[in-house]
């Protein structure tokens, strides 16, 4: 005879049970909700939009008393694919020169047929970027306009820089058809051909002192080009987010003079869709860190609180920056 066995569960031990079944399965969302993960697009691992999302990230994730955002990097084109990445939610966060970070959210040149960017907002500015020009010295390129008739490489597309090429393109009057060859290479890629003589100059718009131009410049005999003039002078007087910029002399070989150009500032730019709390405490965890923040890279040498606030930031800032930097005394 078999013996019976009673499956039911005491009424106390039942009602235990249940109530933390039911407690769990109720605070799992929050509970898995605790950690905010975003991911902030950079560019080329030879670019300096790599490292400063690295050092934005490293910050972010060594906050000691926080565990509420995990921050991951992913290396892009640059500038016009972070802004498309960051509109279509494939990326939180993005590395942004403040010429395409204003044409976005005021939905001008590039943007004028998608139309405003409303959502976009700064974080804070980093580094300049000056629109750099690097060519053989064997090229006889002393100045900008000597580019016509040259082979050049302009960026790959959906970078800033390949971007910034295109405005300027307009401002002269240039077409492609006016140079001997056109590439679009990315950064990891131009200074190998520059060396190897397959292109005459390399433009970039990038903070200094940088990889790839330091490559290049070491390998084979190179110098940077002055881009000035009257053109030039006017597109900073008339456009708010590019600058005079200087690129100082000795800082490569072949080039011991100061190289004048303009630039633009890099930007860290989010959309409204990212929790206040979580930007309050991403740009807590930088501007707290702000010593150890300006030794992860040369070119964050010269970054002052007060213009990481102000400088470069074309679009509204985010509510959780301005609340940190009223607490901080950054901003009244």
């Amino acid at each position: 005879m078999k013996e019976h066995v009673n499956m039911q569960l005491p009424r106390k031990l039942f009602k235990t049970v249940s109530l933390s079944c039911f407690l769990f399965f109720f605070s799992l969302p929050y509970a898995l909700a605790e950690t905010q993960y975003v991911t902030i697009g950079t560019g080329s691992i030879t670019g300096v939009y790599y490292p400063t999302g690295g050092a934005v990230c490293h910050l972010i994730n060594e906050i000691k008393d926080s565990e509420k955002i995990h921050c991951e990097i992913k290396s892009t084109p640059g500038s016009i694919y972070n802004l498309a990445g960051i509109r279509s939610g494939e990326l939180d966060l993005g590395v942004v020169q403040s010429d395409w970070q204003y044409h976005a959210y005021s939905g001008t040149s590039r943007y004028a047929e998608q139309g405003k960017f409303f959502t976009l907002r700064s974080l804070f500015s980093v580094h300049a970027e000056p629109f750099t020009v690097l060519a053989r010295a064997d090229a006889n390129v002393n100045h900008f306009e000597d580019l016509l008739g040259k082979r050049i490489n302009i960026g790959s597309p959906r970078s800033g820089q390949r971007a910034t090429m295109d405005m300027l393109l307009d401002l002269y009057g240039w077409k492609l058809q006016d140079f001997a060859a056109v590439s679009e290479l990315n950064p990891s890629e131009q200074a190998k051909a520059l060396c190897d003589d397959k292109v005459d100059a390399i433009i970039y718009v990038v903070g200094h002192p940088n990889s790839s131009i330091k490559e290049a410049s070491g390998a084979c005999q190179t110098k940077l080009v002055n881009v000035s003039g009257d053109k030039i002078s006017s597109l900073i007087n008339t456009r708010s987010y590019y600058r005079n910029a200087v690129i100082p002399g000795g800082m490569y070989r072949g080039s011991d003079q100061d190289t004048t150009t303009f630039g633009v500032g890099a930007t860290i730019v989010t959309t409204t869709l990212l929790p206040e709390e979580a930007a309050y405490n991403l740009v807590k965890a930088v501007f707290e860190n702000h010593g150890l923040f300006v030794q992860l890279h040369p070119a964050f040498q010269d970054l002052n609180k007060n213009g990481m606030v102000s400088d470069s930031l074309t679009a509204p800032l985010h509510p959780g920056a301005v609340r940190y930097y009223k607490e901080a005394g950054l901003m009244k």
